[in-house]
C-alpha cells in the first residue's frame, strides 16, 4: 500500500479528533514534522499536541504477514518533544481507518536512515471493537491499536500506557479493561497505585467511548431534537453519570447537539414518558427573572416529539426517564 500524502494524514488526524468529540486547529505547516495542534477540551482549556505520523504499511516480509510498520522518513534523531504537552508517534492504516500508537520513549532517538517501527495488524483490527488494543512485542515494547474516536484519549495517556504496560500483569489487565471484561479485584489490588490507575482509566475511556459510539450509531449521528448531523452531536446520559442506577447503555442515552445537551443536563429541558422534549417551566421562569431569555422562542421551536432509533429496543427506557426527572427535580 503506498503512503498517503501529508494532507491526507493530517485530515485523518483531524477527522479522528472530531470523532473523539473534540475540535482542533493546526499550528504548523502540513508537511512539517511534528504536526502541532491545539485541541480544545470541554473544560475550555487547550492542549498542545505534537504528532509524528506516517502511513502504516505491510512490513514486506512474506514470513510475517501480520507485521505492519511505519517508516520514519524526513526526520532526524533525536525527535523534538513538546515541552508544553504530549507528543505521540502514530501510524495510520487508510483502508481500515485505524491508527497504531508507538512508544516514543523508545523511538525518539535512532540511527541514521529511515527507521521502521512495527505492530501486529491484528492488534490494530482489534481496536475496531474495543477502541484501544495492546500488542506486547518481543522487545517488551507496547504498541497500541487505536480506533479514531479514542485518538485524543490515547494522546493524553500515551506515555503512561506505554511505560506502565511493559509490566506483564498490568498489560494483561489493560487488555481486559479495554474489552470491558471483568477484572478480578485481587489481581488489580496486586498492582502498584500508578498501574491500578491506568487500568481503571482504560476501562473508563473504553466505557465512555463505547457508550458514545452506540448512542450515535443508534440515532444515525443525528440530534434527537433538531435532526441535524454535521458532527456536532454528543451522546448524553438520560440519568446522569454518578446518579444511582445510571448505566452506560444505549437506552440511557440520547444523541443531542451540544446546546441541547447542556440544556438537558442542566434541567432546562426534559423528556416525557411520551418521548417529547419540553422546556422546564421552573427553569424558564428563573431565566425570565434574570432577564436571560433572549432567543428562547428559537430555542423552543424544534422541541416536541424526539427522533427515536429505528430499533425500538434502543429507545430510551421509561423508568430511566422518570428517575432522571426526579433526580433533576422536574415536576412532570
Amino acid at each position: 500500500m503506498p503512503a498517503i500524502n501529508p494532507r491526507g494524514l493530517v485530515e485523518a488526524v483531524f477527522s479522528a479528533i472530531e470523532a473523539s468529540g473534540f475540535s482542533a486547529i493546526l499550528l504548523s505547516p502540513i508537511r512539517e514534522h511534528p504536526r502541532k495542534l491545539a485541541i480544545s477540551l470541554p473544560s475550555g482549556e487547550a492542549v498542545e499536541l505534537w504528532v509524528y505520523a506516517w502511513t502504516l504499511t505491510h512490513g514486506g516480509r512474506p514470513s510475517l504477514p501480520d507485521e505492519y510498520r511505519i517508516q520514519m522518513t524526513t526526520v532526524a534523531s533525536p525527535l523534538p518533544l513538546n515541552p508544553r504537552g504530549p507528543t505521540i508517534l502514530i501510524g495510520y492504516e487508510p483502508d481500515l481507518h485505524l491508527f497504531a500508537g508507538f512508544d516514543l520513549e523508545r523511538h525518539h532517538t535512532f540511527t541514521k536512515g529511515s527507521p521502521s517501527v512495527q505492530i501486529d495488524i491484528r492488534t490494530v483490527r482489534a481496536a475496531l471493537e474495543d477502541g484501544l488494543a495492546f500488542d506486547w512485542k518481543s522487545n517488551q515494547e507496547i504498541a497500541v491499536g487505536i480506533r479514531p474516536d479514542q485518538l485524543v484519549a490515547y494522546s493524553l495517556n500515551a506515555s503512561a500506557l506505554h511505560r506502565l504496560g511493559r509490566h506483564a500483569p498490568t498489560f494483561a489487565l489493560m487488555n481486559r479493561a479495554s474489552g470491558l471484561q471483568t477484572i478480578p479485584h485481587a489481581k488489580l489490588a496486586r498492582l502498584s497505585e500508578p498501574r491500578r490507575r491506568i487500568v481503571q482509566q482504560i476501562r473508563r475511556l473504553s466505557r465512555d467511548a463505547n457508550f458514545r459510539q452506540q448512542v450515535l450509531l443508534a440515532y444515525d449521528h443525528r440530534c434527537a431534537v433538531t435532526r441535524a448531523q454535521l458532527r456536532l452531536v454528543d451522546a448524553a446520559h438520560i440519568l446522569p453519570v454518578g446518579a444511582p442506577d445510571s448505566v452506560d447503555i444505549v437506552t440511557n442515552g440520547l444523541a443531542l447537539s451540544s446546546t441541547y445537551h447542556r440544556a438537558f443536563d442542566s434541567g432546562l429541558i426534559f423528556l416525557t414518558d411520551s418521548y417529547e422534549m419540553k422546556v422546564n417551566p421552573a427553569k424558564e421562569a428563573e431565566l425570565r427573572a434574570l432577564n436571560l431569555v433572549g432567543g428562547i422562542d428559537g430555542f423552543k421551536s424544534p422541541l416536541g416529539r424526539i427522533l427515536l432509533p429505528p430499533d425500538q429496543r434502543q429507545w430510551p427506557r421509561l423508568d430511566l426517564i422518570r428517575i432522571a426527572n426526579r433526580f433533576r427535580r422536574i415536576a412532570t
